[in-house]
């Protein structure tokens, strides 16, 4: 099978020598997704629409402030801003035009759209959403390419997250024998690589003995941020 637009960032992440190749895809999204936004993307109508709505959370919007786009970002927060303020006032009852006879107000409604506004974030949502169809496609490539497979069966595991995405999608995805050699491969390769990285972050620990001060640090002194890949999935 020929490397198609969809394939190549798959195939490009179980290449690289990282220690869960899907928070590596992540990362690339994540990356991409905030040069479209801080680009020319911040002027176009059907952007603005939907970053108006969902807005950005707290991780994506610090990182748009660090982009050379200061402008880009005040355009999109002002127009976001007149939205929710717009849309509050409306869900806001008018408690004076009832006087002495105020009906109990249920701000049930108001306190959900924001409540909904903390979790909603167009980046997350771009990001998201490809990241679903990369995870169809690592399964479509398993099933179908033994190069990818190998490359699977290589990897570094994953972090427990995504462990746990591609253990679920194994299970609505798959049947029979192959769901069997799937999870097969997947458990061993996070929880041998889980124990490598553990073992690496020990013996890093060890290093601060003063009785190991003079022994190699062998493949240790990069562990901390190595399990933090595989613990929070921080790439």
């Amino acid at each position: 099978m020929k490397e198609k637009i969809y394939t190549i960032p798959v195939s490009e992440a179980f290449d690289a020598d990282t220690e869960c190749a899907l928070c590596y895809m992540k990362k690339v999204l994540e990356e991409d997704a905030l040069n479209y936004v801080m680009g020319p993307s911040y002027m176009e109508d059907d952007v603005r629409t939907v970053t108006n709505q969902l807005g950005f959370c707290m991780k994506h919007v610090e990182q748009l402030s660090q982009r050379k786009n200061t402008l880009g970002l005040a355009l999109m927060l002002h127009t976001h801003m007149a939205k929710v303020n717009k849309d509050l006032k409306k869900l806001v009852p008018d408690n004076e035009k009832n006087g002495l006879f105020k009906k109990k107000v249920d701000p049930s409604q108001l306190l959900a759209y924001i409540n909904n506004l903390q979790t909603s974030c167009y980046i997350c949502n771009k990001v998201d959403e490809t990241m679903e169809r990369y995870i169809d496609t690592i399964f479509m490539l398993w099933a179908k390419e033994g190069t990818f497979r190998e490359k699977f069966n290589h990897s570094k595991g994953f972090c427990t997250y995504h462990y746990g995405k591609l253990y679920q999608k194994s299970i609505e995805t798959l049947s029979g024998k192959q769901s069997t050699l799937f999870l097969e491969e997947l458990n061993r390769l996070y929880f041998e690589n889980i124990q490598r990285v553990s073992d690496d972050l020990d013996w890093f620990i060890k290093k601060f003995d003063y009785l190991n001060h003079d022994k190699p640090w062998k493949d240790s002194k990069d562990a901390v941020p190595r399990t933090m890949i595989k613990t929070n999935s921080k790439i």
